[in-house]
This record gives C-alpha cells, structure tokens and sequence, in this order.
C-alpha cells in the first residue's frame, strides 16, 4: 500500500498525481498563494486586447461576461467579477462561450427555404431577408377578412356586455402574427420588442420562459 521509494501511500500518490497536483497542489501544500501568478498569465494572455461587458447568451440568469476583442476578433470570454449575478463565475455552459462565438460550424449567412423546396437557398443577403420579414409582416397585417380567419387588422371588435347586449369596441388589433420571445433577452430587447407587438397591434405575446 506504500510506495517505498517516495514514503508516500497510495492515496496519498493519487490525491497528489490528479490534475497535475505535484506542481500546484504541492505548492499550495507548503502555503505559497498562487494567486498573483494566476492572474499574471491571465493578463499576459489578454494583453493589448480590449475588454466589452456582456451577457451569457444562454440562460434567464443573465450571468455578466467579459469578452476580449484583439485585432477585431473575440479572444477570450470569461465571467465579470463586477456583476452581482455570478461575481465573476459561469456554469460549464456559460464558459463555453467562446466555442459558441468562435466556431467553424457556425452559421454565418442567411438559408431561406421557399415553400415546397427540399433545399437551402444560402444565397440571400442580410438586408434582403430583413426586407422579406418586413414585407410580410406587412403583408400580414393588412389582410382581408376571410370566412375561415379574421382580418389582418381589425379597428373595431363586437363583442357582449354582461347585460347580454351587443357593442362595439375599438381594438387597433391583429390576430395574425405572434410574438415568442426568448429568456435570454435582456430588459432593453424587452422593451423594444413589446413596444413593437404592441405598436402593429399583435395580441398573442409570449415568452419562452413561461412554456
């Protein structure tokens, strides 16, 4: 159970051979701080390189990111020490952040698949595609009334009182187009994308975190 060469036990060797443990652990063994040289390394491994706040794109918890930017590309991304949230730490999912931003097998240009097609159009540009939502939202909207859906946009709405008498009221709405929003969002997106739905009159507004 002892290795006679060294006068360490087994559990001994193994505690100290895990992650590299005869140079760290047994440093930090002897009492020596290793702090200063951990965040030595981290600055030499950011140097020159220029520092955004962000937000883990993942979950609602709205964990604080600090994102490197060198030469106009994302480096590194690591916790904020500075947010109340996490205080500097992230989930497993969270410090992966990089791979999600940095990725070869990201996708990085619009696919648009007509109705009916098998495949992927790749050749639409940005800018045709947010003009192709815009038209269709448009297009959506202003709809005629059919015997099997409502209008695109309805003023009026009538409807029964209480009392059983028939009135009509003012709506300003579409019944149309939904709003599914995601919890990733942060309170300005929030904000805008709810002044947006509520301005073209959408009714069905949801968020992913509710369902």
């Amino acid at each position: 159970m002892t290795l006679t060469q060294s006068g360490l036990n087994r559990r001994g060797f193994l505690k100290a051979a895990a992650g590299g443990g005869f140079t760290l652990g047994g440093l930090l063994g002897f009492g020596l701080d290793l702090r200063a040289a951990q965040e030595e390394v981290r600055r030499s491994r950011i140097a020159g390189a220029r520092e955004y706040t962000s937000v883990c794109p993942y979950c609602a918890v709205g964990c604080g990111q600090l994102v490197h930017v060198r030469g106009g590309n994302i480096i590194n991304i690591e916790g904020n020490p500075d947010s109340p949230i996490n205080q500097g730490t992230l989930c497993p999912k969270g410090a992966a952040t990089f791979q999600l931003a940095v990725n070869d097998n990201r996708i990085k240009r619009v696919w648009y698949r007509a109705p009916g097609a098998t495949d992927w159009d790749k050749t639409m540009t940005l800018d045709e595609a947010m003009r192709r939502v815009a038209q269709r939202v448009k297009e959506t909207r202003d709809a005629e009334a059919t015997p099997t859906r409502p209008a695109g946009f309805q003023e009026t709405w009538w409807t029964t009182t209480p009392d059983g008498v028939k009135v009509l009221k003012e709506v300003n709405h579409t019944l149309r187009i939904a709003s599914l929003g995601g919890a990733t969002m942060d309170n300005e997106w929030n904000y805008l994308q709810c002044k947006l739905m509520r301005a073209l009159g959408v009714v069905f507004i949801e968020n992913q975190a509710r369902i």
